[in-house]
């Protein structure tokens, strides 16, 4: 379903001008969003997806956004922010999935249902509900993907490209997801960095941005110029991955790149040969069933239920590849593009 791209309000949570919100009438519903940045394309169309279902259904809507990926303080404001304006419901995709628990409770002890969109918390039940990828298999589905394209994978030398040195949840689910679906002894599957796989290159952290997967990937590859397989946390870290490995020659389709997300750009990106495969998300649903999820609580105090056998809502996850391989189940990006964070 299309949905008419409006006018929202979008603002760094340090904005002051912004934060000082006056208390929502009585008879008006609000329900906040906060994402971890404003400028990333996953997060633009998850407001996207808020403000036109908030506004098909007569709510008021805010959006929040942190600085940059990690920033914990600016998602702390915009929470109390929300608190203080009166707010029936908060969706939050969390930048520090521990240190921001303490406020989400504060905000739920003032009777504001808060779901977790995209990145759980930690523990997930800290959050009413959580509205999500299958974040492990997302990360599965790319491992298997290159390890069958790779046929025998006893050469593979991998760069892992993560988000953040703290480790969030999503980060680790796909990281994780990755490694199991490649064929890694995972150990503990809430945390990386415990592997022994002599395979692994190393680790770094780009922050889920193009400048961070550069820097990372010419990081890893001065110490293991051989690299041939790179996972990335979202596919600005693989645009930036790619242009690394461009710069010393490796565009040569030698490297598999693999990453999740699914936003156009990243797609097209899978046309053009830079991505592997990526494994889809679709966040615009993800905040309007958020969105549906608030004003049903306002009008029956009903909280929304996990998927059966899930601790989360799933919201579904598809595989995008050009070069499809036995039994892992894909689908072209010229499909991918069609659909692409509807």
């Amino acid at each position: 379903m299309k949905l008419k791209h409006l006018t929202m309000m979008v603002a760094a949570v340090s904005a002051t001008a912004i934060l000082a919100g006056a208390p929502a009438m009585a008879d008006e519903v609000l329900v906040g969003l906060i994402t971890k940045t404003d400028n990333n394309p996953f997060f633009v169309k998850m407001r996207e997806g808020a403000q036109a279902k908030a506004d098909e259904l007569g709510l008021k809507f805010q959006a929040f956004a942190g600085k940059a990926d990690g920033d914990n303080d600016g998602q702390v404001a915009a929470v109390e922010n929300l608190i203080s304006a009166g707010a029936k419901g908060i969706l939050i995709t969390p930048s520090d999935t521990k240190a921001i628990v303490p406020t989400i409770q504060k905000a739920r002890d003032a009777g504001i249902l808060v779901i977790a969109l995209d990145t759980p918390l930690d523990p997930i039940d800290a959050a009413d509900a959580t509205f999500a990828t299958d974040n492990f298999k997302a990360g599965l589905l790319i491992g298997q993907w290159a390890a069958k394209t790779m046929g025998d994978t006893s050469g593979a030398v991998i760069a892992m490209l993560d988000a953040l040195e703290q480790q969030p949840t999503v980060d680790v689910a796909r990281d994780q997801g990755f490694m199991q679906g490649f064929g890694i002894d995972i150990k503990d599957p809430a945390r990386y960095l415990d592997e022994d796989d002599p395979r692994i290159c190393g680790h770094q952290w780009g922050q889920g941005a193009e400048e961070g997967g550069r820097t990372g990937m010419e990081t890893l590859l001065q110490k293991c110029p051989d690299i041939n397989v790179v996972y990335t946390i979202n596919e600005p870290t693989a645009a930036g991955a790619w242009e690394a490995l461009k710069a010393l020659g490796k565009d040569d389709g030698s490297v598999l790149v693999v990453s999740v997300d699914g936003g156009c750009p990243g797609v097209k990106n899978v046309e053009a040969g830079v991505i592997g495969a990526t494994s889809m998300q679709f966040p615009l649903l993800m905040a309007a069933l958020g969105v549906e999820a608030v004003a049903e609580f306002a009008k029956s105090g009903k909280k929304p239920e996990p998927t059966p056998g899930l601790s989360f809502f799933d919201t579904g996850v598809s595989l995008i590849t050009d070069k499809p391989v036995d039994g892992v189940e894909s689908v072209t990006s010229a499909e991918g593009l069609k659909k692409c964070w509807g």
